[in-house]
């Protein structure tokens, strides 16, 4: 379930297992993979129904929200097969403060940070240690709910936003503010069943909207894996004494953590450090993993959910693979839909490339731009450097008026950061 990115990726790979007709609701026009069904995410009954008249045998959720509202729970209660976190569990995302009393209880390495509920009180703090610092909207703010700020007045601007004007709604009646680390921000997410845990690569997302990691944030304008920074001893810390740490902390707390796990990862001069939990699959992380995925994602998917990942493991191409997001003119802030796109047919042609569809639908025979993140133009290459010129020769091809994407996609990665 979902429309964007990240679930015509899911739709795409799982249409590859065998045997497998996959729904997507609402889906978007560009899943030709899929039968799409009109019901929204946020349609726990809705989609219930549907799953239990149409003998649906799996359902895995693409976005958070539904899994914060407890659809995982409302389909378990029925006996339906279903890929994701309950609600208690999904409050790893669902609160940034409790998935840091978690990560404190749990050992697990992460940044220090304060919890407050009075805008007046978190800007004292602020004064008190100073910049840098990262505040943080504690509830869902779509991967936006985040500051980096270098400045008191920066704080004190974004604590207002959040706290006072409510930018992100309920999400701010809490906000964490954190130390500031420096290092390679990765993305790690691993399969669980509520015991075992199976890691896919990591690979790293670009959240600022210009080249250089300038301008505002955005819920992603491209990512790219594997991430050369992110070697065997590294990962090896980060199962042991993140991923491992924080399922056998939740299953302990009588909250067994089931379906994907996402943790967004500093790796600093000290070791590797979370900065945040994540209760699915990353978008646009999930464009640039899939495609280099081997192994069945129906079969794993189904594993996980009934309890049966022992012994499992995944291969992957020993290949690179560069997703870079098309965005409508204008976004994160207002943008224009409607928009004429062209060039589709022939960058999808192109050996190596998939065009994972965001925010489009279909007028004629023609697409059209439908949300701020339109397009992710995906390509796999033997090595980072030709997944790249691929991925943007692809790019090259597609035009919409406004059309704006960043040009340094995995530029850090093949400066070997």
């Amino acid at each position: 379930m979902g429309g964007g990115g990240r679930e015509h990726a899911l739709v795409w790979k799982m249409a590859r297992s065998r045997g497998v007709e996959v729904l997507c609701a609402p889906g978007n026009h560009g899943m030709e993979e899929a039968h799409l069904v009109d019901l929204a995410p946020e349609d726990i009954a809705g989609l219930l129904a549907f799953a239990k008249s149409n003998a649906v045998d799996l359902t895995v959720v693409g976005p958070e929200a539904p899994l914060v509202r407890g659809i995982v729970d409302a389909f378990e209660e029925e006996g339906l097969a279903i890929f994701g976190p309950t609600r208690a569990a999904a409050m790893l995302e669902g609160s940034k403060a409790f998935a840091k009393e978690v990560m404190l209880a749990a050992g697990v390495p992460t940044a220090r940070a304060r919890t407050f509920t009075d805008p007046e009180a978190a800007l004292r703090y602020v004064r008190q240690v100073g910049p840098p610092l990262v505040v943080k909207a504690d509830g869902l703010a779509a991967g936006k709910g985040v500051s980096v700020c270098f400045t008191e007045d920066d704080a004190a601007r974004f604590l207002r936003e959040v706290m006072v004007e409510r930018k992100f709604g309920d999400a701010g009646e809490r906000v964490v503010i954190e130390e500031y680390l420096e290092g390679e921000e990765v993305s790690v997410l691993a399969f669980t069943d509520g015991r075992e845990v199976i890691p896919l690569i990591a690979s790293q997302d670009h959240k600022r909207a210009f080249d250089g990691d300038e301008g505002p944030n955005t819920g992603g304008m491209g990512a790219y894996a594997p991430v050369p920074a992110y070697g065997p001893a590294v990962a090896d810390v980060v199962r042991e004494e993140i991923l491992d740490r924080v399922v056998r902390a939740m299953a302990e707390r009588g909250i067994p953590y089931r379906g994907v796990l996402y943790a967004g990862l500093m790796l600093t001069a000290a070791g590797p450090r979370v900065l945040e939990f994540n209760v699915r699959f990353g978008d646009p992380e999930a464009q640039a993993i899939l495609p280099l995925l081997e192994t069945d994602l129906v079969e794993v998917l189904m594993a996980a959910v009934r309890g049966e990942l022992r012994g499992a493991r995944l291969d992957w191409r020993p290949e690179s693979c560069v997703c870079v997001v098309l965005a409508s003119g204008g976004y994160p802030g207002p943008y224009r839909t409607g928009m004429p796109i062209e060039g589709l047919d022939s960058a999808s042609t192109m050996e190596g490339v998939e065009i994972f569809h965001a925010g489009t639908r279909r007028q004629g025979g023609a697409f059209l731009t439908d949300g701020g993140r339109v397009l992710g133009v995906t390509a796999r290459g033997p090595d980072l450097a030709r997944a790249v010129e691929l991925a943007y020769r692809a790019v090259a091809r597609i035009s919409f008026p406004g059309m704006h994407y960043r040009t340094d996609i995995a530029r850090r990665g093949l400066l070997g950061r």
